[in-house]
């Protein structure tokens, strides 16, 4: 396994490895003129098309046999678009059973098992595929960057030559052998594959963005700049390719052109991974430390199974400087929580509950004994980015830190996000840069000591699904939040179970969750996860089995936490 020298170049060298989407994208459409049949066999056929014709036949419980088995592939490629991953492997594992020699369905299946982080179940997909028929090439290339992952870079490099091979025409196959050798520096074997790439695609964005790594990499900065650049100007939100032209910058040692292409990325997307990592190295060169480690923060924590090739590497990175760069002595037995309540929103209804909600938590807080506790109300998007930073900082000196939120909140695309007051979330896309993921929130605890722990009141249907366009094929969540599982020592806890609801209460009295919540607090040596059990307990009888609040994991297993004590 290649050795890194130092994390800046560790950034850069991980670009190299970002996976691309394998299946074409499906949208939904209208039902098209013509035999249902012979559109969903036909691989050649509109995308778009034949989605719709063989989504007809299931409907229609037309078909049997292969060609169910076809139908479902169709239908499994399109849920992983929509990034639902359960579905699409469920889906897929009913065509394999139909068809067990049907390749396409075990390629798709491997895929979805990938993109859920089980890498093993992905193998064991692929391998099958290719023991069926071993001139079958992409499942050689979903299996390379498995290994390219796993650091396994001759295996991988074995695989693209395998997925060329058979399938020359195959772009991604070009594209990542192009990325793997650019990080064994056989930068001559990378450009020609990237032209080759050309060949078969010469407008791939892909090339472009990853080429300018290539050519930094050489240290031919203009080439470089060429075609990130070029590429930029086409797209002046592909934050991919501003990422790489920051990390080429970091090459050349122009750390003030780097960190201007980091704050662009931020400010496209304020939750970016890439970008917080490398603008913390800026930063800490520059010995500006409380900035490292809010950067590092930011992009330390992650609640999701998978994340691509280069996000991953850059998290470990932050992780790694974070833990460096944390004081190590905190404040013994220091406790402090930031209350949020969000209800005067400017573009949707209004909540009068948050407020209400928030100023009982906050008080609750207090009275048992926490040494500082930030109440907050209606933030606007940057009040609220400013307010989690600041907490943050605070949270490097406690034992304890705690953040409850009262406000709208929903998932859109596998992403939980909390609503600012003033965001307007036109378009579903608009959540990357109105709203604010929760893993910023998780972020926020995470350099406590001991608990670190997030509660959402905010499981309330979304107020701007019935106007808000949906641009992305992507799954939209219009009740709650979905499913997350927080790292160990963290516990998150939602007022109502993924997908469902939390009620406001009757207008004038708090939340049921609230009020629940702010009662068990008080009691004496209630230990934390019994608490929110018994609080669960509470809230469902209170809601006649309407809300079931819902925890997700926990702080230090071998010590007992207790808001209060007692004797």
């Amino acid at each position: 396994m290649l050795r890194v020298v130092s994390p800046a170049l560790a950034a850069v060298l991980t670009a190299m490895l970002a996976v691309l989407a394998a299946c074409p994208s499906i949208a939904a459409a209208e039902p098209q003129a013509g035999d249902d049949l012979a559109i969903c066999r036909d691989r050649q056929a509109d995308a778009q098309a034949r989605a719709v014709a063989c989504d007809n036949l299931l409907k229609a419980d037309k078909v049997t046999g292969k060609d169910k088995a076809i139908a479902l592939s169709v239908r499994g490629n399109t849920l992983i678009n929509k990034r639902d991953y359960v579905h699409a492997i469920e889906t897929l594992s009913m065509a394999v059973d139909l068809d067990p020699d049907y390749v396409i369905a075990l390629n798709l299946r491997g895929l979805a098992h990938e993109r859920r982080g089980e890498d093993d179940l992905a193998m064991a997909d692929d391998n099958l595929a290719l023991e069926k028929r071993p001139t079958y090439g992409v499942p050689y290339n979903n299996r390379g960057v498995i290994q390219a992952r796993r650091g396994a870079l001759q295996s991988a490099l074995d695989d693209f030559n395998l997925s060329i091979k058979y399938t020359p025409k195959f772009l991604l196959g070009w594209t990542n052998r192009a990325r793997l050798r650019t990080l064994t520096k056989d930068f001559n074997g990378a450009l020609a594959d990237f032209a080759e790439a050309e060949k078969i695609d010469p407008t791939a964005p892909q090339i472009a963005s990853n080429r300018c790594i290539t050519y930094g990499m050489m240290g031919k900065y203009d080439q470089a700049f060429a075609d990130c650049n070029g590429l930029i100007e086409k797209q002046p939100k592909n934050v991919y390719a501003i990422n790489n032209r920051a990390d080429v910058n970091m090459m050349k040692g122009d750390l003030d052109a780097a960190l201007n292409d980091y704050n662009t990325a931020i400010q496209i997307n304020p939750n970016n991974v890439r970008a917080h990592s490398g603008r913390g190295q800026i930063y800490e060169r520059r010995k500006d430390l409380a900035q490292a480690r809010a950067d590092y923060r930011a992009a330390a924590y992650s609640l999701t199974k998978f994340d691509e090739t280069d996000v991953a590497r850059a998290r470990a990175i932050a992780q790694e400087r974070l833990a460096a760069l944390t004081p190590q002595a905190a404040a013994t037995g220091r406790r402090i929580a930031l209350v949020i309540g969000n209800g005067a929103y400017n573009n949707v209804h209004a909540l009068p509950n948050p407020p209400r909600d928030s100023k009982l938590i906050a008080g609750v807080l207090r009275d048992v004994g926490f040494q500082t506790v930030i109440a907050v109300s209606d933030l606007t998007r940057d009040k609220f980015f400013e307010a989690l930073q600041t907490f943050a900082a605070e949270a490097e000196k406690a034992d304890w830190a705690v953040v409850y939120y009262a406000g709208h909140g929903f998932e859109i695309g596998g992403v939980n996000y909390l609503v600012p007051v003033d965001a307007k979330l036109a378009a579903d896309r608009d959540a990357e840069t109105q709203a604010v993921a929760l893993e910023q929130v998780i972020a926020a605890v995470g350099a406590a000591r001991k608990v670190r722990l997030v509660v959402l009141d905010a499981c309330r249907d979304n107020p701007f699904a019935p106007t808000m366009q949906r641009t992305l094929s992507l799954k939209l969540v219009d009740k709650g939040f979905s499913n997350i599982e927080p790292g160990a020592g963290f516990m998150v806890v939602y007022a109502a179970k993924h997908g469902e609801t939390a009620m406001d209460g009757d207008g004038s009295a708090n939340s049921p969750f609230a009020t629940a919540l702010a009662r068990e607090i008080k009691e004496p040596r209630v230990e934390i996860r019994k608490l929110f059990d018994i609080v669960r307990d509470d809230v469902w009888a209170a809601t006649r089995h309407e809300q079931q609040p819902f925890s997700y994991g926990s702080p230090p297993g071998r010590e007992d936490f207790y808001f209060v004590a007692g004797k």
